[in-house]
């Protein structure tokens, strides 16, 4: 179980910087950088799940 926590924060971890990446180049392009980088985190926890999730289901 405690594997299975540490593969889930790590896969958060991933999406939240991707979410910050990609929020800030979202932010830039509609110029409304504090919606973008919300956006890109919501974004990010949601596919860092998926990632952690999938990690999990590989091994």
């Amino acid at each position: 179980m405690e594997e299975k926590m540490n593969k889930m924060a790590l896969g958060v971890s991933i999406g939240f910087a991707l979410g910050a990446v990609i929020g800030a180049i979202i932010g830039i392009m509609i110029k409304e950088i504090v919606m973008g980088l919300s956006t890109g985190i919501g974004a990010g926890i949601v596919i860092g799940v998926a990632i952690g999730g999938i990690i999990e289901y590989k091994k």
